[in-house]
């Protein structure tokens, strides 16, 4: 048993390139699988995070504050301030569309057939790999990555079944010892090491020195706390000179008692109030003329902007302009933004997700066939181009290879084939292909001897 479970080891440090340099667990600190650490979570139901601490006020210091924490290693102030902005809908509309939009695009799969059907296949409610990794859990935790850079998941064991459940924990308990090279997560049950891709640990970082010095909560963060401070203070603006200022203008002569039980009258000014003046005395509103409220709308609108840059890389197509009718991801967020969160979510899938669950379901030696999965992020006007620009080469192959033969010289297909990145596979024709192939040798027949053709080279 323990010379499986060593190779897994190996394997899991191979698919996650860990270098040769990076510090050994030490014996001392607990595991997530240890009895003490089990006792504590049986008590707690089952739960390892803490009870997270919520700040609703947030300043410009607050933001210098999370740059020294988060170069010292800590997460906890930049995973509230994440936490915060999401309550912003211009900010969460726009997470939501780049990770929930990203996770429900059709998926491609490449490794062990059999594996790939068994993930697939479709339980009671849902497939196998939604099971085990719920869209909802990866949309949270390519959220963390993208906007902390790093983020965090348990693979839960569950009752009744062989395979876990991925369970996104909150990144506010997440802190990286600068000294021992490892991340840690300050649980119930004390500082437990993050060991990725053991089984139990996810850790999706967005580079592997320094992560947090790679998410958007820079920018988002500055953006989101002047947009709050902006909103806040056009409401206050709002409510104080909303209404007008009312003026009692008395005259001269009037006498004190006169002029205390008009200001009560006009103090008690109610909705179409009618008044019945003396000559001389008089009833006046004063009402801002000012503009000072349009410094406000510039302020969110130059936040908003500065948002939809951060999270979208573009703003015509999310405040409304060409294509918004039809919305959808590929018209919302930039195409490369798409590609850059599933290429980084389907790597931490691949190698720290996929792996455990084979070694526990088919053995050990399924590891070097481990599926791999990738989400289809090609816009779908994309896919129509490539197959008509499949359509026109297959085409100009047919009329190209009459033209050469006139003249002696044959089509080099090969080059073809690598210059427009077409798929091909080795093999025998699949059967009913014979009649496509026409005259001549078959691709299964020794090929003819090439001969010289005098003043020409093979094209």
């Amino acid at each position: 048993m323990a010379s499986i479970t060593s190779r897994f080891t190996d394997a899991a440090k191979a698919f996650l390139g860990i270098s040769a340099y990076q510090a050994r667990s030490q014996a001392s600190l607990p595991e997530l699988d240890s009895k003490m650490v089990e006792r504590v979570r049986e008590q707690m139901g089952g739960q390892i995070q803490p009870l997270v601490s919520t700040q609703t006020r947030w300043y410009l210091s607050d933001l210098e504050r999370v740059v020294h924490e988060c170069d010292a290693g800590r997460m906890r102030t930049a995973g509230q301030l994440h936490r915060a902005m999401r309550r912003d809908g211009l900010i969460n509309g726009l997470t939501q569309t780049r990770t929930a939009g990203l996770v429900s695009l059709p998926k491609r799969w490449r490794g062990n057939q059999e594996i790939i059907e068994t993930l697939t296949a479709q339980t009671a409610t849902r497939s196998v790999f939604d099971e085990l990794c719920p869209p909802t859990e990866l949309a949270q935790l390519a959220a963390d990555e993208m906007i902390l850079g790093v983020g965090v998941a348990e693979l839960v064991p569950v009752v009744g079944r062989s395979y876990p459940v991925l369970q996104r924990l909150d990144p506010e308990f997440l802190w990286y010892d600068w000294t021992k090279n490892t991340w840690f997560y300050q649980s119930i049950a004390g500082s437990l090491p993050i060991t990725p891709g053991d089984g139990r640990w996810v850790l999706h970082c967005r580079a592997r020195l320094s992560p947090w010095h790679a998410g958007l909560w820079p920018a988002l963060g500055r953006a989101y706390i002047h947009k709050e401070h902006a909103l806040s203070n056009r409401a206050n603006y709002s409510a104080k000179l909303a209404n007008p200022a009312r003026v009692a203008k008395t005259v001269q002569g009037a006498t004190e008692d006169q002029r205390k039980g008009f200001l009560a009258n006009l103090i008690s000014w109610g909705v179409n109030s009618v008044f019945e003046l003396p000559p001389g005395w008089e009833v006046d509103l004063v009402e801002s003329n000012g503009r000072g409220w349009e410094v406000f709308g510039t302020e969110v609108a130059t936040s908003d902007n500065e948002i939809m840059i951060t999270l979208a890389g573009q703003t015509v197509t999310v405040d409304g302009g060409t294509g918004f009718a039809n919305a959808a991801i590929h018209q919302t967020i930039r195409s490369d933004l798409i590609k850059l969160t599933a290429d980084s979510l389907s790597h931490t899938i691949n190698t720290q997700i996929l792996p455990p669950y084979v070694f526990s379901e088919f053995g050990p030696d399924a590891l070097a066939e481990s599926p791999r999965i990738e989400w289809d992020t090609d816009p779908a006007a994309d896919r129509e181009k490539e197959a008509k620009s499949l359509n026109e080469v297959g085409d100009a192959i047919d009329k190209l290879r009459a033209v050469l033969a006139k003249s002696k010289k044959r089509l080099d297909v090969d080059e073809l084939i690598a210059r427009f990145g077409i798929p091909v596979a080795e093999g025998t024709p699949d059967p009913g292909d014979e009649e496509l192939l026409g005259p001549g040798p078959k691709p299964d027949a020794p090929p003819a001897e090439d001969k010289p053709v005098s003043g020409g080279t093979s094209i």
